[in-house]
């Protein structure tokens, strides 16, 4: 009798999250189960005309809805925890988090009305989860974000580490430092794949500690005693905030937050107590009057740049509380992320503008490990199979690298894709297959709605503008009742461009003329041969493409 010796295989499929920085989800399925880690979103890039959010396609999870047992969170960033809201109204499972994560998820989903929808449970570091074939272990890490988690997902096949976002600070603002010692002990049970987080692997060293930036906060606020401070920073920055708020105590400043998220963030951090805020220091915006100005610190969102974050408003003097003072001191404590520098600096020169001094270098420490902390968890975790996830492709291959430097065969160190399923075992791993994958668009509160013709449309009409033709016709003779009228937007400057629009008008009108005498009396014929001759004699005069669309109104008797 043959026995089978064939060791048992756990799949691992991304749905976002690889080659962009952004829209982080994976799913791991074995048998019957399938378990999800994370949720995000991606910001749009300036081709997604008028769309606010992407978020993954679901495709895969919907068509095995029977299967999910679960989401689990690492950590409360929008790419990671973004996307819930909508996802989970079409997937409602259970979703498994830590408490400050669950309470940035919670005011979310009462945002969005669904938070009686699915089930939540908040996990404590050292706690495991069983879902399914799956059992799942929440590991303390450090991030620019308390309460960050890394998993061990333990399964048939072996043990899977995910690092989610992390850093390893030994001296976190709230907290305790990364357990590196767990990594270990994981380690010496023998791990399976180890998917760590790629965004700073080209860079070399160690990240600085979070506390670092407390000492410069505190000299900035000594070196300028006579002039109001405004601070940027990541509204989910919540260590950040604390130390902001420390020296502001220190120096007898008073704090006004700025930013709807920022606002939100805060509240929820002091109610769950991972921010102390002494009384008296916190006042409302209207207030910032009763203050001398040497005296007041605001903190503010709008540290990338986006043109309708509280930051953007002040600098372009559309904010309708606070505007730029000269002498005001305005503090970047971020980095641009890679494709905001053009914003960020604009933003910067308008406040230069209003007389303001801008201050961006050495506020800020990432919340990513640099190529030292990667190696490090490499050799505590000693995966047989590394992943390198988070992160564009660039930073993905810096990871590779890595891993490969540090002694894991080539064979076994895997680059994939979104939508990639990647098939593990003892005795062997490979690229099985492929699921749907994709941006979902969110505009306004349409999801999935605007796909990518409507989004081309978007753009020809942003490049070229609309050229609209109206005729009346009779829906019983077929004959032109009145017209063709001509409207122009976004294509050329209607006063100065009589000629134009008149030759246009009559082409349109010699076009349905020849429609009408040749007896064709499909009105979409009609249309197309306006469409065709407007276009042509529009790119010999311009050399520009505007969208045509001619309009045949119906008159009835």
């Amino acid at each position: 009798m043959e026995v089978n010796n064939k060791k048992p295989a756990v799949k691992v499929i991304p749905l976002g999250g690889l080659e962009q920085i952004g829209m982080n989800i994976t799913a791991f399925e074995y048998e019957d189960s399938i378990i999800v880690v994370d949720c995000g979103l991606a910001f749009p890039e300036d081709d997604m005309l008028g769309i606010d959010l992407v978020i993954p396609d679901i495709t895969y999870l919907k068509d095995n809805v029977d299967k999910v047992k679960g989401f689990l969170i690492t950590h409360g960033h929008e790419d990671h925890i973004g996307a819930l809201p909508y996802i989970l109204k079409e997937l409602p499972v259970p979703v498994y988090a830590t408490k400050l994560t669950m309470g940035i998820i919670e005011n979310k989903l009462v945002e969005h009305g669904i938070e009686n929808l699915v089930r939540r449970k908040v996990v404590n570091f050292g706690q495991h989860i069983n879902l399914g074939q799956f059992r799942v272990e929440f590991i303390c890490t450090n991030h620019s974000i308390a309460d960050a988690a890394a998993f061990a997902i333990y399964s048939p096949a072996g043990i899977i580490v995910h690092t989610g976002d992390f850093k390893v600070d030994y001296t976190p603002v709230y907290g305790d430092p990364i357990d590196l010692q767990r990594f270990a002990e994981i380690g010496k049970k023998g791990v399976l794949a180890l998917m760590c987080d790629s965004t700073n692997a080209e860079r070399p060293g160690f990240t600085p500690s979070e506390s670092t930036v407390g000492s410069t906060f505190d000299k900035i606020f000594s070196e300028h005693p006579n002039t109001r401070l405004i601070i940027a920073t990541f509204a989910s920055n919540v260590d950040r905030v604390q130390q902001i708020i420390n020296s502001a105590d220190k120096y007898g400043r008073k704090v006004v937050v700025e930013g709807r998220s920022m606002v939100g963030i805060i509240e929820t951090a002091q109610k769950l107590g991972y921010l102390k805020i002494p009384e008296n220091t916190l006042i409302e915006t209207e207030r910032l009057k009763d203050y001398p100005d040497e005296r007041t610190v605001i903190i503010t969102t709008g540290s990338q740049g986006e043109s309708m974050a509280a930051l953007s408003r002040m600098a372009s003097g559309t904010h309708r509380k606070i505007s730029i003072k000269p002498r005001d001191t305005v503090i970047f404590s971020s980095h641009p992320i890679p494709g905001n520098e053009k914003a960020v600096s604009k933003v910067m020169n308008e406040l230069y503008g209003h007389g303001a001094d801008v201050i961006f270098q050495d506020t800020h420490v990432s919340g990513h490990a640099c190529q030292e902390e990667i190696k490090l968890i490499y050799s505590l975790v000693q995966p047989k199979y590394a992943i390198p996830v988070h992160g564009e492709m660039r930073h993905l291959k810096a990871q590779a690298r890595l891993a490969e430097g540090l002694g894991i065969d080539r064979k076994n160190i895997f680059v994939i894709q979104s939508g990639d399923v990647l098939s593990l075992s003892e005795d062997s791993a490979s690229v099985v297959g492929k699921v749907p994958v994709g941006n979902i668009f969110v505009d306004g509160l349409g999801v999935g709605d605007v796909g990518n013709i409507v989004l081309r449309d978007r753009q020809h009409l942003a490049e070229d503008g609309i050229f609209i033709v109206v005729v009346a016709m009779d829906s019983g003779s077929g004959t032109v009742v009145s017209g063709p009228d001509v409207v122009s937007r976004g294509f050329v400057y209607v006063r100065e461009s009589d000629e134009l629009l008149d030759e246009a008008k009559e082409i349109s009108a010699m076009v349905i003329d020849r429609c009408l005498d040749r007896g064709t009396g499909d009105w979409n014929k009609i249309k197309n041969a306006v469409r065709e001759e407007l276009g042509d004699f529009f790119w010999k005069k311009t050399k520009r493409r505007p969208m045509i669309l001619p309009i045949i109104m119906e008159v009835g008797q």
